[in-house]
């Protein structure tokens, strides 16, 4: 028995059009291993940009790179390759449904073994599944253009394939600069989840993920002998103050539900036992679970810092790098999803999941747009191992493929009204 007829018989499931034959099943997943095998990072997914855009080209659509120089977009069910509103029926214009993946890989080694796909780039590898992301846009697109040429595509749609994701403050803003979100009403897209077996999505309405942004500091002083710290200015001592009460302090000035948190990742000051040193570097990052929070945290951050410091008689720089906003899922477009995954897979293959402290620029968009992002399963089902995101032996059971691929593909053709 084919894999299409094993889905049409899941229980709650039924046949529709946009179901993978065997044959693209086996070109995306060939796809995605060329993907691995070839990580490039932010901005210089050249190789990449240039993969997709020939394929998208081979059936016959018409990508265009955005204008950063890699990243593109391309509409389906428009009549053209461009951006701005597709006509519907009478003339009457209808926003596009945007299907997003992130394209960029991460500066780590890949540590896998056993496996013929393996980074051939030292110390860069897809360690955070946005090959197996970019896959499941290209074959949702390959599989609605054919809907398309058949016409059956009742809603416009766009496929965006966005550069340096892991680049604070990400590629979105640069991608939504071009014109990426121009004529679009909704945007979907998925995460991948080693801890969410394939064939099931994760959902939640509202916050998805968290703020993240990076937090670096500069305390300066005039030192002096440790014999006699009343003299001078002791930074070690107004440094340690500062990693252990920021924290405190500014879990009593914001809300606690907003979940702000400043962690701090590193320290260095002194060069020597009995010499107070004349400067002290420490940096961090500060995580935020709701807007509110995100957008008061850089003032109470400075305020905070800016007291301890004082108090200390030391001078302080601050160098507050804006992130990325939380992912908020809007609740209409996360039943869309739901809605798509229960028509195609069944209602058992979809599970709450729960808010990630991680960062993803996807919440860029929703600044703009409606939308909800997905947590796609890559666990093989049965395997108990613990596994995690930026590792460099993380993989992807390539299931997981066909299901992001149907699942965008439902989403669509239900959103443009069509009957499944």
């Amino acid at each position: 028995m084919s894999r299409e007829s094993e889905d049409a018989e899941r229980p709650g499931a039924v046949a529709m059009p946009g179901t993978l034959s065997d044959s693209l099943r086996a070109e995306l997943i060939a796809f995605r291993r060329d993907l691995h095998m070839h990580p490039e990072l932010g901005n210089q997914e050249f190789r990449t940009t240039a993969a997709i855009k020939a394929r998208l080209e081979q059936a016959g659509l018409k990508p265009r790179v955005l204008s950063v120089g890699t990243g593109l977009i391309c509409d389906i069910g428009t009549g053209h390759g461009g951006v701005g509103m597709a006509s519907g029926p009478a003339g009457a214009s209808r926003p596009l449904f945007a299907i997003r993946a992130d394209i960029d890989a991460l500066p780590i080694p890949d540590t896998k073994s056993g496996v013929p796909y393996r980074s051939t780039v030292p110390d860069r590898a897809h360690a955070c599944g946005h090959d197996v992301h970019t896959t499941t846009v290209l074959g949702a697109g390959l599989v609605l253009a054919e809907l398309d040429r058949q016409g059956l595509l009742t809603q416009p749609v766009r496929l965006i394939f966005q550069p340096a994701e892991e680049v604070l403050p990400g590629g979105a803003p640069d991608a939504i600069d071009s014109g990426v979100l121009e004529g679009v009403g909704k945007i979907i897209a998925v995460h991948c989840d080693p801890k969410v077996d394939a064939g099931v999505i994760g959902l939640r309405p509202g916050p998805i993920t968290s703020a993240c942004d990076r937090l670096e500091v500069a305390l300066d002083g005039p030192g002096g002998h440790t014999a006699r710290p009343h003299l001078t200015t002791d930074l070690v001592t107004a440094a340690a103050k500062i990693v252990t009460e920021v924290p405190v302090l500014l879990s009593r000035r914001v809300d606690a539900r907003s979940g702000l948190a400043v962690t701090w990742g590193r320290i260095e000051a002194g060069h020597t036992c009995n010499v107070i040193p004349q400067h002290a570097e420490l940096s961090g990052t500060v995580r935020c679970l709701d807007l509110p929070g995100w957008r008061a945290a850089p003032d109470l951050v400075h305020a905070a810092i800016d007291e301890i410091a004082t108090l200390h008689r030391a001078k302080s720089q601050i160098n507050y790098i804006r992130g990325v906003p939380p992912v908020v899922n809007d609740p209409v477009v996360t039943e869309l999803l739901r809605d798509a995954q229960t028509v195609r897979r069944g209602s058992y293959a979809i599970e709450d999941t729960e808010q990630s402290l991680g960062g993803e620029d996807f919440s860029w968009y929703l600044e703009h747009v409606p939308g909800a992002m997905a947590r796609l399963g890559v666990r093989t089902p049965g395997d108990t191992t613990r596994r995690d995101l930026h590792r460099g032996d993380f993989d992807a059971d390539e299931e997981a493929i066909a299901v992001g691929v149907e699942l965008f593909t439902a989403a669509a053709l239900l959103d443009g009204g069509r009957p499944l």
